[in-house]
């Protein structure tokens, strides 16, 4: 499975790297991207669905 960000409907709110700094980071101009290549792990994906699940914009998505 695999974690993605649509830049195009991030607003940079910041909750996707405020609730899974292991997964997630912001850009210069604060807007959210995903760190390394977005393949989760078990662990991981927990994570990943609260980041999706908590995104204002949706614009996380993760894919199988």
């Amino acid at each position: 499975m695999k974690v993605s960000i649509d830049a195009e409907r991030c607003q940079g709110h910041g909750r996707c790297f405020s609730l899974a700094p292991s997964l997630f980071d912001a850009d210069d101009l604060g807007n959210g991207f995903v760190l390394g290549d977005g393949t989760l792990s078990a662990e991981s994906l927990e994570l990943a669905r609260l980041a999706e699940l908590n995104c204002p914009e949706h614009a996380i998505s993760i894919e199988e």
